[in-house]
């Protein structure tokens, strides 16, 4: 056995996707990172081993521009490239690819922390070491750190050093939660795992192992669905051990998922039900899949209310948009839907005194292990919106050690900072301005070669027609004001339109919550489409989406165009809403009742007065950085022969050292990275592919860097020996394919 200590600044325990951001996060910050994890890959739940999809705010595509940037949007965009078919074992080197760039990370896999030194210090409970033993290598290792991570999903580090933490569910009074049970009990969301197949081409036999369960004896082929094609993922619902103790009895979980993967298996090969003939087993999971253990407690409990109100937080650090996503204990055994879903109106916000533990001063949390309800659990608990908080308690962990405080006084007086050190990093962050004091942009004046006016599509889009069997919402930023809009349509018959107008309810929604005016308007029946104007006015204290409603008629159909509108889109009232038969919802929730994907890429042809100020090259500089009452990013016009541009100049010489750059790559496309939906797009047409960083210096523009081929996001671009210049220009020669020349943010920084 070899014994060895490391001293770093940060060991984070855990390698999936929170671990893993919280470590990267960690060191580009400039500290050092232990990162240890006890399985042979990294990913967690996301890996080869176990492959579910990383599901996160987007809810597979129900939430709006909701999908998370930072750390976890680099890994969802590079596997898009990289993974088009949603390969498990191509999403594994993804992952280790992002460790790996980080020089500040030393990684410890196959090494499972079992002890942890914890004492009092000076008035405060602090962790001093871990140690961990890599199997295989026979290799006892003792971490030193200033701060421990617990991104171990069940916990394991924190309850060892006597952390708070809470198990099963609390009662509906004691955070006066509607979806809490009655009484507090301990019981959980079960464990999964799940399945593969292939077509072998030729006929396969299959001869169920004695393990294999009968499943016609259970109530599983009464309340779930079972089909021949299906495979992975779409068998989330092979789920057990709610009822048991998730950890002490994981073998026995193990054993029996597995007894009813063989046994649905069976089914399908022998039943005679299913055309299953050339079908074979290709992968089985052999580690469970867990969804809930220990939740630690912070200085703030995340619950029911902060989801559904989307409660605004001062110290707000990362955010979520899946449903509150609850089980039944009894899983695939239960004889009720396997899960029941309630979603707030958009993104909600988490804060960083859900990440912190209350009693342990150098322990930060990330992942399904952070300070919330059994409820609120139920919608934080998914992989992407565990790696934003992650990358939110990696950034915290090591800004505390740079500032000499403990992570609750980040959350209070120095809330702020901590946000700007994420916005920087173009993390998961919403309501958020640039403020960052070191961003010379910020004191310079912005101007660009053109900003697009309109929000109407190219007069050369394809076109199709949408009947207004039901009400049709067309979401619109509106900055500053909304005088009146015409649509296009094609009316058969002499009618009278009505029309409403709706805000959002907050900035970041995308749904009609408060109706405010509506209208009628007399139309002719006509053989081609006309122009209908909609005399609806509104003019906010600030920027905002709103949704107009034409309401259904049969006698009217809307011209749609195909073609992206940043910040338009096209909303089709669903009451029979379909979804998951497996799944349990409220069809009256305005974000279940408003879907936008069914229309995704069409936009009504609609004329917006007054022009809209939603594209101002002055969004690129000091702004948001996301949506947020509109697109927030400058989109010139449509690009010609010549470059489109956008500068900021300064009165006074600026000697930049790094240009920071945020390119739009479409958020409100959802990225799955086993592909449930999928992107045609290799790379993001938004993205701007070919472009010039300039300085001006006496007159005139010296190249500073130059660019071809991008497809990235985020691009850092740190200056050697760079002279004083007046003012910094980013010239866009080309994009992936969109029209427009698009720049969420611009950075100069000295």
């Amino acid at each position: 056995m070899l014994h060895r200590e490391i001293t770093t600044d940060i060991v984070v325990v855990g390698g999936g996707l929170a671990g893993v951001s919280a470590a990267i996060s960690a060191a580009r910050l400039g500290r050092t990172v232990a990162l240890v994890g006890n399985r042979p890959v990294l990913g967690g739940n996301s890996s080869s081993e176990v492959r579910v999809w990383v599901c996160g705010a987007t809810a597979h595509g129900m939430q709006r521009f909701a999908r998370e940037t930072g750390i976890v949007g680099e890994l969802y965009v590079e596997n898009q490239y990289r993974n088009p078919d949603g390969n498990p074992i191509h999403w594994d080197e993804v992952v280790f690819d992002a460790v790996r760039a980080e020089p500040n990370i030393t990684l410890h896999l196959n090494t499972d922390v079992r002890w942890v030194d914890a004492a009092d210090v000076d008035g405060e409970r602090v962790i001093r070491s871990v140690t961990g033993w890599t199997m295989g290598s026979e290799i006892e290792t003792v971490f030193h750190a200033a701060y421990v991570i617990d991104a171990t999903g069940d916990g394991l580090i924190g309850h060892l050093a006597g952390a708070d933490y809470r198990l099963g569910r609390e009662a509906a009074s004691e955070f006066g939660e509607e979806w809490a049970p009655e009484v507090a009990d301990e019981e959980f969301l079960g464990s999964t795992l799940l399945f593969y197949t292939k077509d072998a081409g030729h006929p396969v036999r299959f001869v169920a192992p004695d393990s294999a369960k009968d499943i016609l004896s259970t109530p599983i082929p009464r309340s779930r669905i079972i089909r021949s094609g299906d495979k992975g993922a779409h068998y989330w619902w092979i789920e057990w051990g709610g009822e048991l103790d998730i950890v002490h009895d994981n073998e026995r979980i193990r054993d029996e998922l597995r007894s009813v993967i063989f046994g649905i298996w069976d089914y399908i090969k022998n039943s005679g039900t299913f055309d299953a003939e050339t079908l074979d087993l290709e992968w089985v999971g052999a580690v469970p899949g867990k969804r809930e253990y220990r939740r630690f407690l912070g200085d703030h409990v995340l619950t029911q209310h902060d989801i559904l109100d989307q409660v605004d937080f001062d110290d707000q650090v990362a955010f979520g948009g899946w449903s509150i996503d609850l089980h039944p204990v009894e899983g695939m055994y239960a004889q009720h839907a396997g899960a029941s879903q309630r979603y707030s109106n958009g993104i909600y916000g988490i804060p960083f005194r859900s990440y912190y533990s209350r009693n342990i001063a150098n322990m930060l949390m990330a992942g399904r292990d952070i300070s919330a309800t059994h409820v609120a659990f139920g919608s934080s608990r998914v992989m992407a919106t565990c790696a934003v908080g992650g990358e939110a308690a990696g950034t915290g962990a090591a800004l505390a050690i740079e500032m000499g405080e403990r992570p609750r006084e980040l959350s209070g007086a120095h809330a702020e900072r901590l946000q700007q050190v994420l916005l920087r990093q173009d993390a998961s962050l919403f309501g958020v301005r640039n403020r960052d004091p070191l961003d010379r942009a910020r004191d310079g004046r912005v101007s660009a070669s053109s900003s697009e006016t309109s929000l109407s599509a190219a007069t050369d889009a394809a076109e199709r027609e949408f009947g207004l069997d039901h009400d049709l919402g067309i979401l619109v930023p509106i900055d500053p004001e909304l005088r009146g809009l015409d649509v296009l349509v094609r009316v058969t018959a002499d009618t009278t339109l009505r029309a409403s107008l709706w805000t959002t309810g907050k900035r970041q929604n995308a749904v009609p919550v408060d109706r405010r005016m509506e209208t009628w308007i007399a139309i002719s029946a006509s053989d081609e489409p006309q122009w209908v104007q909609l005399p609806l006015a509104w003019r906010p204290e600030e920027p905002e989406n709103v949704v107009v409603v034409l309401h259904a008629d049969a006698a009217v159909s809307v011209v749609l165009a195909q073609d992206g509108v940043p910040g338009v889109l096209a909303l089709t009232h669903s009451p029979e809403a379909d979804g998951d038969v497996n799944v349990e919802f409220d069809p009256d929730e305005a974000l279940v009742a408003w879907p936008a994907h069914p229309l995704r890429g069409w936009v009504p042809r609609l004329e917006v007065h007054p022009p809209t100020a939603a594209y101002d090259a002055s969004k690129a500089v000091g702004g948001y950085q996301r949506p947020y009452g509109g697109p927030q990013h400058w989109a010139s016009t449509a690009l010609g022969d010549e470059p489109a541009w956008l500068q900021v100049e300064w009165d006074s010489p600026v000697v930049p050292a790094e240009v920071r750059l945020v390119f739009d790559d479409d958020v409100d496309t959802e990225l799955n990275t086993l592909h449930h939906h999928r992107s045609p797009h290799l790379v993001f047409p938004q993205l701007v592919r070919d472009y010039v960083v300039e300085g001006r210096r006496d007159g005139a523009w010296h190249p500073l860097v130059e660019v071809t081929g991008n497809r990235r996001r985020h691009r850092i671009h740190r200056l050697e020996a760079a002279d004083a210049v007046d003012a910094v220009r980013i010239r866009v020669h080309a994009t992936n394919g969109d029209r427009h020349a698009r720049i969420v943010s611009l950075r100069v920084y000295e």
